[in-house]
């Protein structure tokens, strides 16, 4: 899993330390909020079901409501589902030292969650995967830039190496180029500075960062929402509750994972997303991964796999 990942799990723990310890007190949730690789896998998969189910949620919901009113719901219920938690841990957790760092970096969620949302009803679940999957790609050459982090050899090749991967997927200079796969690689790149900022955030609390991305990317999604507005069916808003709980669920289960077992271990589970995503594709829209989408898909993986474990014990020495 990518250093970013990691970063965002890390951010989720204070946040969910009290539905922890309210999962601990259940006998049958014992196994699952113990510490182990069994059960640092299941978490670790659980992150690709929920992901992917999210996608679906959004593909659905995108044939009648515009990708602008989706993204808005499903900013809106993840904030209304973590409110309850974070007016619990205490009104000192409302105080930020950085509050035009968290209106920028809830713009670029905003748009990189809105077009995540637009790109799964324009491409094949398995294609836009792959590609969002190029987010650490883009991470590093940013932290470069942008923090001043040095960079070994080896990574930069692995990052050439997933470069290639993209190129082997988008095919430009081809008939099977196709514009449209700019969408999900450009959510891929605001992703990657949304988690550049968060680095550069050191200092802040972790429930502090996950309230005010909640609230600007909220507010922001607020702006252009009238000129896309339709009337949700009961059916059509409660997919958008689950898509709201569900980006909240994606955060539990990236606390439990990291907190069952190592980062490192689990990375290799990070690209069953791909199968997941692959596997729903064809069964429910019936939609076949090319040759191609293959063949960048392991590049990919290969490359962003290298990295994080790089990564990861980069951190561990620091």
């Amino acid at each position: 899993m990518s250093t970013n990942t990691i970063s965002r799990a890390e951010a989720s723990c204070s946040v969910f330390h009290k539905m922890n310890n309210a999962l601990l007190s259940v006998p049958f949730f014992k196994w699952f909020v113990s510490k182990g690789y069994s059960q640092g896998v299941f978490w670790a998969v659980m992150i690709s079901v929920v992901s992917v189910t999210n996608d679906v949620l959004m593909r659905f919901l995108g044939e009648r409501l515009h990708p602008v009113e989706i993204s808005f719901f499903r900013f809106f219920f993840s904030m209304v589902s973590i409110l309850p938690l974070m007016v619990s841990s205490g009104s000192t957790l409302f105080k930020t030292q950085r509050p035009m760092m968290h209106v920028l970096r809830a713009v670029l969620g905003a748009l990189a969650l809105g077009l995540c949302c637009y790109s799964v009803n324009i491409m094949p679940l398995s294609e836009n995967t792959t590609i969002m999957f190029c987010e650490p790609l883009f991470f590093l050459p940013l932290a470069y830039i942008l923090l001043k982090e040095k960079v070994d050899a080896p990574r930069w090749i692995a990052t050439i190496v997933g470069f290639i991967g993209l190129m082997i997927i988008l095919r430009p200079g081809t008939d099977a180029f196709r514009v449209v796969a700019f969408v999900p690689m450009t959510a891929a790149i605001l992703f990657a500075l949304s988690n550049v900022m968060v680095k550069k955030m050191t200092g802040e609390h972790a429930s502090t960062m996950l309230f005010y991305f909640g609230v600007g990317t909220t507010l922001f999604a607020l702006i252009p929402l009238p000129f896309f507005w339709e009337m949700p069916t009961l059916s059509e808003l409660g997919l958008l509750v689950l898509l709201g709980i569900g980006g909240n669920m994606i955060q539990v289960c990236l606390f439990r994972a990291f907190s069952a077992t190592e980062a490192s271990a689990l990375a290799p589970f990070r690209y069953v997303e791909f199968i997941i995503s692959a596997l729903f594709g064809y069964l429910l829209f019936s939609q076949i991964p090319t040759v191609w989408i293959f063949g960048g898909a392991a590049l990919i993986t290969l490359s962003t796999f290298y990295i994080t474990i790089m990564e990861t014990r980069k951190e561990k020495r620091a």
